[in-house]
């Protein structure tokens, strides 16, 4: 299991496939993605990575999580969160992550704070049908209609569908597309609309109820990760190469030994 990434969404625009087709896209911002800390089974009882998007100025950060991230030798976030990550996907202190993480037709959860309606009534709220136009319904066309039964119960029951706050709570929306992503501006277009007010932060994780491409990156799509990587691996190959030329120097006065043993035998015989 791969962690997800922290973004900020942008707003809503629109791409145009290869055979003209018009598609709604979310514009979700990847910036300045890092890791954090870790949380180890061994030491937290679950293994997690804690991620931090963007840069904040030291004076807006309190004085705890300034000294979280000196310890983590990292600049101030804007905003943390943790992913649950499976052992063999931990990825180390520091790593920056890419939008490339993720690949383009691939189905993710998207987590998101809704829009905030304030105070909404029934037919806003969950969609009621309201009550009739005439026939004697005066000024109660958008009411709930009935609330509870008579005597018995005698009570309105817990969870009855009226008039409150509507929105501003934790939503998840499964199995959205990746349309596309670009590395180089740090952007996730995502086919559709996704939780949360534009400036507002979300949370993208591979679909759990689909399957997945296999060509994701694995454990994570990390900023010069695949550039770095066969310059170390280079290196031993080419000391190991240079070894076995040595080896003959060494071997050279095992050959003399047995000239100077020729040497002692003819001296032998002169005596």
């Amino acid at each position: 299991m791969r962690t997800g990434l922290i973004a900020q969404k942008m707003g809503m625009t629109r791409v145009f496939t290869a055979d003209g087709q018009h598609v709604p896209v979310t514009v979700l911002k990847v910036d300045n993605l890092q890791v954090v800390d870790v949380r180890t089974k061994e030491a937290n009882g679950y293994n997690a990575v804690q991620l931090g998007w963007g840069a904040a100025k030291p004076k807006n950060v309190s004085k705890s999580m300034r000294g979280h991230f000196a310890k983590s030798k990292v600049e101030p976030k804007r905003k943390v969160a943790e992913f649950r990550v499976s052992e063999d996907a931990m990825l180390s202190v520091g790593a920056e992550l890419s939008a490339d993480h993720f690949v383009a037709g691939q189905r993710v959860d998207v987590v998101g704070t809704s829009i905030g309606k304030g105070f909404a009534g029934a037919m806003k709220r969950y969609n009621f049908g309201g009550l009739e136009a005439s026939h004697g319904i005066s000024i109660s066309h958008r009411s709930h209609g009935s609330t509870g039964n008579s005597q018995d119960p005698g009570k309105v029951w817990k969870g009855k569908k009226m008039a409150g706050h509507m929105g501003a709570v934790r939503t998840t929306t499964q199995n959205l597309e990746v349309v596309s992503t670009d590395a180089d501006r740090g952007l996730v277009l995502i086919k559709g609309a996704v939780p949360g007010s534009k400036g507002g932060y979300v949370y993208i994780s591979d679909a759990k109820k689909k399957a997945q491409p296999e060509d994701l990156p694995f454990p994570a799509g990390i900023v010069g990760g695949a550039d770095e990587a066969p310059a170390e691996e280079e290196a031993p190959v080419a000391e190991e190469a240079a070894a076995p030329e040595e080896t003959p120097a060494a071997e050279e006065p095992a050959v003399e030994a047995p000239e100077e043993a020729s040497a002692d035998a003819e001296e032998e015989k002169k005596d």
